[in-house]
């Protein structure tokens, strides 16, 4: 009984000092897009939907600060319904066996410019997982705000397809979430 009452009262604690270091941002809306160029100079571009992500973030405080956030793969929609077919497929995002994509802040720093940050995350596709860094701006209006970010993978990497000479390796991602206290 006494290691249950202990076990609880160090449980609490470490909830009540995560609170206490950062602030607690609820996602309201989120827009997630990519872009991946094909020969000619076309672009191939999507969506994903349904963000589900847990953003806990003080500009004074960044060492106590942390985002994760996760889609399901089966939410992307590139507005060709023979492209998404394909691209749910196990040569590409294989939706049947890989139904997530995570991100999981491992530090965050300040940016260069105002309101500019930059976040090292543990990006894992398909079961793979490379950190990548995330250039960011954090605008807070209030009890709401936006987070704002562009970077590129290499999809190849990530065994999201193959190389070839018909689509570029660099799919370039940008996030906009609108949070709220």
């Amino acid at each position: 009984m006494k290691k249950i009452l202990l076990t609880l009262t160090f449980v609490s604690f470490v909830f009540a000092m995560q609170s206490a270091t950062g602030q607690d941002w609820k996602p309201t809306t989120a827009a997630i897009t990519f872009k991946i160029k094909h020969a000619l100079g076309a672009y191939a571009d999507g969506k994903f939907g349904g963000l589900a992500a847990t953003v806990n973030f003080d500009a004074d405080n960044l060492s106590s600060s942390s985002i994760s956030a996760s889609v399901k793969t089966a939410t992307f929609d590139t507005d060709n319904s023979i492209r998404d077919k394909e691209l749910k497929s196990d040569e590409y995002f294989d939706v049947a066996k890989y139904p997530t994509i995570t991100m999981k802040s491992t530090s965050i720093a300040k940016g260069s410019g105002a309101n500019s940050y930059i976040g090292t995350f543990d990006l894992t596709i398909k079961n793979k997982t490379k950190s990548i860094k995330i250039p960011f701006t954090f605008t807070e209006n209030g009890s709401t705000g936006t987070f704002q970010g562009q970077f590129t993978i290499d999809r190849t990497e990530f065994g999201v397809g193959e190389e070839t000479r018909l689509l570029s390796n660099d799919a370039k991602i940008s996030i906009k979430l609108n949070v709220k206290k």
